[in-house]
């Protein structure tokens, strides 16, 4: 019928629909027909938060500072004229609030290893909204796909140490779906043990033989040497 109205289009047009602590939001109730004047109505959790009067087609405004756990969920708008008997609803649109993650801790059970060794590396951002994902670097090469992690555990790699070029400087970084919020970890350096020369035993086994024999030599002077010298 003239003049009756669309259902209104509820549309983010400042920030993002996945939120932190104290950000600013803006959504727009918008029409696309209908006949003036136009009141909108936002509801959160069909909760009545706002009402506005436009004399024309000009879509209305709410702001919104998410302050609380409370400020995110549901919204929706509501558009009425003279015309349009109980007004028409709106789409809805869903806020999540995202916890930005913290930054990560890089470690290993064991800081030495040896050549030939398998060691582990765990990377844990102890705060932030899951999922998380965490990527391992040397230097800044990265030498691991994604690991999308659903739970607050530790993302975990298995490394061979194969040389002396393995016990470089490691890292980590990990990111949620808050944008901008990359985190990188401490560094971590592997030390290689040294391997002990294979003829170090035999040096060691001949060393106390010899003073063995240098020993039984000084205890035999007195005993058997002397008197036969005497004799």
């Amino acid at each position: 019928f003239p003049g009756t109205l669309s259902n209104p289009r509820l549309v983010l047009v400042q920030g993002t629909l996945n939120v932190v602590m104290n950000q600013n939001v803006t959504l727009s109730c918008q029409l696309d027909s209908g006949s003036p004047p136009v009141t909108y109505t936002f509801f959160k959790h069909n909760q009545k938060v706002s009402t506005l009067y436009r004399p024309d087609l000009t879509p209305g405004l709410f702001n919104l500072t998410i302050n609380a756990a409370s400020d995110v969920g549901e919204y929706k708008c509501k558009a009425e004229n003279n015309i349009s008997s109980g007004g028409k609803y709106s789409n809805s649109l869903n806020f999540t609030l995202i916890e930005p993650i913290s930054k990560p801790v890089l470690s290993s059970p064991t800081a030495q290893a040896k050549k030939g060794q398998n060691v582990t590396l765990s990377c844990l951002s102890e705060n932030g909204s899951l999922p998380i994902t965490y990527i391992f670097f040397k230097g800044k090469q990265s030498i691991s796909p994604p690991v999308r992690m659903q739970k607050k555990e530790a993302a975990v790699i298995f490394l061979f140490i194969n040389s002396s070029s393995d016990s470089g400087t490691y890292k980590c970084k990990a990111e949620n779906s808050l944008r901008n919020n990359t985190k990188y970890s401490n560094s971590f350096n592997f030390t290689l043990a040294e391997e002990r020369s294979h003829s170090q035993p035999l040096i060691i086994s001949l060393g106390l033989i010899l003073l063995l024999f240098v020993i039984g030599f000084a205890l035999a002077i007195p005993f058997f040497i002397i008197p036969s010298y005497k004799a």
